[in-house]
């Protein structure tokens, strides 16, 4: 890797505590960062402080909530957030709630795991009401009321592609009025992640997040997309299409390589809005190394009975 290149990699890394689980170390940094980012639009209202500049996650989500003007989704205080499935180790939980408490010093949140023995190991971190851990699954009868925001990730990874609608059933279900959740994957190290946001009605978007040292191409981050799309990535399917177009907008910008990964990314981006793709984010988020398309673009050519609309 040449040495601009390097440097674009260190750039995008999230400043925060290492974080560890059942897949590795850092395995949820930059999906952490995704959840800020639709947080802290979900989130902000009358109770939002004063943006701090040593936020580790910079910005705003314009994609899924872009339509949307400052203050008109405040959630009534205190706003619930759930973190299903944290693994093996509190940290992820611990980090979440420490992140957007920047956002609502008031936000509560819970980790939720189905093994009793993790939900035990996990109470020494616990600082009830802020943070907390409880035993339950996927219809989060365990939670006193509906959460704002619900982030699984790598939880749906575990199951078979015909359980993920039922699953997201349970999830939106539960949901407070207005409530999103954020489900997807990242690789052991966190370097590589893909999640779909969700609302009530079904899936909103797809964001791709990688950081610039950890692919040589876009579609590298195909084996870690969600368990919805995974087995998508095949000729006649739209994600196999996206991701395609995606590399050929990446490859037509080879002549900015000598620049560095991050202003190649950039470019790849904005030449695929070109062509008529529904990217949803702007410069501000392409530079982190993520990118964000509309459902439609991506989803699954059939759907399952047992659904809403995929």
């Amino acid at each position: 890797m040449v040495a601009a290149d390097r440097s674009s990699a260190r750039a995008t890394r999230p400043v925060g505590v290492v974080t560890r689980g059942t897949t590795g170390p850092n395995r949820l940094r930059r999906m952490d960062r995704g959840l800020v980012h639709v947080g802290e639009s979900l989130l902000r209202g009358a109770a939002r402080p004063p943006r701090q500049p040593a936020f580790p996650a910079p910005g705003k989500d314009r994609g899924p909530l872009e339509s949307r003007r400052p203050g008109t989704r405040a959630v009534p205080a205190p706003p619930l957030v759930v973190d299903l499935g944290y693994g093996a180790a509190a940290t992820t939980t611990v980090e979440l709630r420490r992140r957007l408490a920047v956002v609502r010093p008031d936000v509560e949140v819970v980790g939720v795991e189905i093994d009793p023995e993790r939900v035990a190991a996990a109470q020494p971190y616990a600082s009830p009401p802020e943070l907390t851990f409880v035993r339950g699954g996927f219809d989060l009868t365990c939670v006193d009321r509906a959460p704002a925001l619900v982030r699984a990730a790598n939880v749906l990874r575990q199951y078979d592609e015909d359980e993920v609608a039922g699953a997201w059933r349970l999830l939106q279900d539960a949901l407070a009025p207005g409530g999103l959740i954020l489900e997807g994957t990242c690789d052991e190290i966190g370097r590589r992640s893909t999640w779909i946001v969700l609302d009530a009605d079904g899936p909103r978007s797809l964001t791709i997040s990688v950081a610039f040292g950890a692919i040589e191409r876009p579609s590298d981050v195909a084996e870690r997309l969600p368990k919805a799309l995974i087995h998508r990535n095949v000729p006649g399917e739209r994600v196999h299409t996206y991701l395609r177009a995606l590399d050929a907008a990446w490859d037509r910008a080879a002549p900015l390589a000598s620049y560095g990964r991050r202003q190649r990314f950039v470019a790849a981006c904005a030449d695929l809005r070109a062509q008529g793709w529904p990217v949803l984010d702007g410069p501000r988020r392409w530079r982190l190394g993520e990118i964000g398309v509309a459902w439609e673009a991506v989803r699954p050519t059939r759907t399952h009975p047992d659904s809403r609309p995929i």
